[in-house]
């Protein structure tokens, strides 16, 4: 039997790195590495406790793994500490892609590392009048330290292994085995309070269900350079509420705000709906339709409503 490749997965106790590890295609061997153990109900962590800000224990661990490849979810995601945390923020957003992409150049190995929708401003682009969804080619210009570090990571890792790297930005993210949107959404409205949620900012609800297979691809099929994956469709984060009740059979109050009712430590960028052409000439397809992919989670979630 013929050995099977082995890729190594970062993050790998998080929401995105463990549907990683489960969606991990025919003759690939997914490996996963955190800072911690796997929580319960996640794969196994093979290799728990490497820091990725240590080029010394990066060196290390690829030496011994004999990866094939790199698939890199992890991040430093909590955008509001961000504001407070920068020096962290920085090490782990901006400084550990480029110390990976350095390792993976160094043995001739490609490395796929997750973005976000931070990197723009939420400006959106004009065209004949109209805004329309951010391309890979836009100018990005963040307006958080979250942002500015991820970024920052783009850029270090695709200057450091140009022949190598892949980028894939994604958005509001959510999925089995992670804190998310709907499941607070739904949290509070068993709780029974009346709800008010942010309508004015705008982007396109992806699940890790449907992101998790795009960036095998990426991977399998040889994508370098940047790309962007969301599911289909654009929302509001009071759409995405609606929908979420509405699925799972509840009748909460809920009204719409605007983001200066319900003010944050960091900027959220207005409008972050992202074109996924690019990526959907790579694959053949595109991501399902946000509401679609919402109402597939819940299902596996056990929660879509039976009426």
């Amino acid at each position: 039997m013929a050995e099977l490749r082995r890729v190594l997965v970062s993050g790998a106790a998080g929401m995105l790195g463990s549907q990683l590890l489960l969606d991990a295609p025919a003759g690939v061997r997914a490996l996963g590495t955190d800072l911690s153990a796997a929580r319960p109900g996640c794969p196994e962590v093979e290799f728990p406790g490497v820091d990725l800000t240590d080029a010394g224990q990066v060196e290390r661990l690829l030496e011994a793994g004999r990866f094939a490849a790199v698939l890199h979810p992890a991040a430093y995601t909590l955008v509001d500490k961000a504001e407070q945390e920068r020096e962290l923020a920085g090490r782990v957003n901006a400084a550990a892609p480029e110390i990976l992409a350095r390792a993976c150049a160094k043995r001739g190995l490609p490395l796929v590392m997750v973005s976000t929708d931070f990197v723009f401003d939420g400006q959106g682009v004009l065209e004949a009048g109209l805004r329309r969804p951010y391309r890979e080619d836009d100018a990005a210009h963040p307006v958080s330290v979250y942002g500015a570090t991820k970024l920052e990571g783009e850029q270090r890792a695709l200057s450091a292994h140009p022949a190598g790297t892949a980028v894939v930005r994604t958005q509001w993210l959510f999925g089995p085995r992670g804190n998310h949107f709907p499941g607070t959404m739904l949290r509070l409205a068993r709780e029974g309070k009346p709800l008010r949620v942010v309508d004015d900012q705008r982007g396109c609800p992806t699940t890790t269900l449907e992101l998790s297979p795009a960036l095998w691809d990426v991977l399998e099929r040889g994508g370098r350079g940047i790309f962007h994956a969301a599911c289909e469709g654009e929302a509001s984060w009071y759409d995405l509420a609606r929908a979420t009740f509405e699925l799972c059979g509840l009748s909460p109050e809920v009204a719409p705000c605007t983001t200066a009712e319900f003010p944050r430590p960091a900027r959220r960028p207005a409008y972050s709906a992202m074109d996924c052409t690019r990526l959907a000439r790579l694959r053949g397809r595109r991501l399902a339709p946000w509401r679609t992919a919402l109402e597939e989670f819940l299902a596996l979630e056990g929660l879509l409503s039976s009426r």
